[in-house]
């Protein structure tokens, strides 16, 4: 029997008897995984017959973001091993921006809960016992905003206060003490991981050229001044024994640079938008020779419950379009923008999704009957049918409401800082819009009370029904999310009626203030199961913060915001 790939494995079921065939360990314990879910699936008597079985991508994987303000304990992060191994993934990418402790500059973890060295060794042993690749994600040139913050670090800042960040948001790529920095990280991490991928990151450069390079940019080109920089990377990698991986916006920007990138770099194509604009765009990366990855996500950020039907069409269409091109896998994202108040627990039917999509993608399932099948070998027999319906409507809450109800459990209601800056002022960022209207304004007021009524009547089954603890923190998990959704639809609609002058509004205000307090030790029970402290203080205060601003709701505070939206709205109309 010859088996095309080393996770190749040929399974054979026979009364009294199972037999497993494959080229190397790995493609044993994918067998093992296939037979565990045939047990679980059939129970002890198990039908007879082959599987042959082997992977459409080589890489697999799943990155979660660590920086945002959650840094998961070390168990977390094994037990996630665990379980993405058991999808037959094969590779884990943190994504590290300042939550590692650095030996050489120890300010940069300081009140993040960092993870340290031993840590990540303990997480690599893990990881090999269960064939996966850990692999870094360093954010080494965008996305520094936490680390150009600190005041010994502010010098190496292409534009100082962009968009409000005191060091800006990006490195200055013609300072070279800005690559000795980055050499400095690397030598601590590089060490640390046994795969030979290491991705750099470098998207969303938003300063490039326009600060302190900003004259060289204009000698050169932006794009070019950005693969100078990215050259110098590849160069620490190939020192380190590594292969470059980088996100692909950027070039794709410059679409000039792709014949001269190095030839040997992997290229990651981000697109988290389901007929997103950057999946067709994959075929300019295929052209031009380079290796790449295509990379979804699982919609599971800046919202409480992820975006579901969102999360499954990205992952399907863009393991489509990579495996049609010869992509050499897909990595799948979770990221935790603005304090990464989502939970691990709600992103995990996105997960085994591409995990699925990755393995063999023609033989998926459709989302409903997927959903079904997530839930019985991921909750079990007790609370499959429940759990499949709390996935499905909290994760298409968004689809209702109109606008993410993630933002208005924590957007200012009577904050005269908050008006100017979201209701009045110009907005920098986005042009095209003379004004920038809050999440509130936005959000639709049927769709605000739909979504409350369904998520208030919604019948979480109690966790002790499942037998794994890792699943049964998830449905816990998914109970906050919808709390947390229904709190913010609440919040929306009495704050509506605020800005619309209705004074009756006010004691409704103060209750679900009060609620939104409640909920509040919850929240912090369930970030501490599986998360460092880190920032859980952050969002405390914003949750703390946003309830009494909306306790102290009162007659004055409806004219200030019914003349506020008066302005909004007439603006808006020029």
């Amino acid at each position: 029997m010859a088996l095309p790939t080393d996770e190749a494995y040929a399974l054979t079921i026979r009364p009294g008897e199972v037999r497993i065939a494959a080229r190397m360990d790995v493609g044993v314990y994918y067998a093992i995984q296939t037979l565990r879910e045939l047990v679980r699936a059939e129970g002890a008597s198990l039908p007879t017959g082959w599987i042959e079985d082997w992977p459409d991508f080589g890489r697999r994987g799943q990155l979660i973001d660590i920086s945002r303000g959650k840094v998961p304990t070390v168990e977390t992060i094994k037990d996630l091993v665990t379980h993405l191994a058991s999808w037959k993934m094969n590779e884990l990418q943190l994504y590290i921006e300042q939550a590692f402790r650095f030996q050489r500059h120890p300010r940069i973890g300081e009140g993040y809960d960092p993870l340290t060295a031993d840590d990540i060794r303990e997480i690599q042993d893990h990881c090999r016992r269960h064939h996966v690749r850990l692999v870094p994600a360093m954010a080494s040139f965008g996305h520094f905003e936490r680390i150009l913050a600190l005041d010994e670090y502010r010098h190496l800042a292409e534009l100082p206060g962009f968009h409000d960040y005191p060091g800006g948001r990006t490195l200055c790529a013609t300072d070279p003490r800005s690559i000795k920095l980055i050499e400095e990280l690397f030598e601590e991490l590089a060490p640390l991981f046994d795969a030979e991928d290491f991705n750099v990151c470098c998207d969303e450069t938003w300063e490039l050229g326009k600060g302190r390079s900003r004259q060289e940019a204009e000698r050169i080109g932006t794009g070019r001044l950005y693969l100078n920089y990215l050259r110098k990377l590849h160069a620490l990698c190939r020192r380190h024994g590594k292969r470059m991986n980088a996100w692909a916006d950027i070039v794709l920007k410059h679409p000039d640079l792709l014949s001269d990138a190095p030839k040997d770099m992997v290229l990651l194509n981000w697109e988290y938008e389901a007929g997103g604009p950057l999946i067709p765009r994959t075929k300019e990366i295929a052209d031009a020779g380079l290796p790449f990855v295509v990379c979804p996500g699982t919609s599971g950020w800046q919202t409480h419950g992820t975006r579901l039907t969102n999360a499954l069409m990205n992952i399907r269409q863009f393991t489509q379009t990579g495996r049609h091109l010869g992509a050499m896998g897909l990595i799948n994202t979770d990221w935790g923008d603005f304090g990464h108040r989502n939970t691990l627990g709600v992103s995990l039917p996105a997960m085994a999704y591409a995990a699925g999509y990755a393995w063999h993608g023609e033989g998926m399932a459709e989302p409903r009957a997927y959903l079904n099948a997530f839930s019985r070998s991921f909750f079990g027999d007790k609370a499959c049918n429940a759990m499949t319906y709390v996935i499905e409507t909290v994760g298409n809450a968004y689809l209702t409401a109109g606008e993410k109800l993630y933002h208005i459990l924590v957007e200012a209601v009577d904050s005269e800082d908050h008006l100017y800056h979201e209701v009045v002022k110009p907005s920098p960022v986005t042009a095209h819009h003379a004004w920038r209207i809050g999440n509130i304004e936005k959000a639709d007021a049927r769709g605000l009370a739909m979504v409350r009524d369904a998520l208030g009547s919604l019948e979480v089954p109690p966790a002790d029904a499942v037998a794994d603890p890792f699943a049964a923190v998830a449905i816990h998990e998914w109970a906050l999310a919808a709390e947390m959704d229904r709190l913010a639809c609440e919040k929306g609609l009495v704050v509506q009626r605020l800005r619309a002058g209705d004074v009756s509004a006010c004691d409704e205000a103060r209750e679900v203030a009060e609620r939104i307090e409640q909920m509040i030790p919850r929240f912090k029970r369930l970030w501490l199961q599986r998360n460092r402290s880190g920032k859980l203080s952050d969002n405390l205060k914003l949750l703390h913060t946003a309830t009494a601003d909306l306790a102290s709701a009162d007659a004055s505070t409806c004219r200030r915001l019914s003349a506020a939206t008066s302005v909004v709205t007439t603006s808006t109309e020029l």
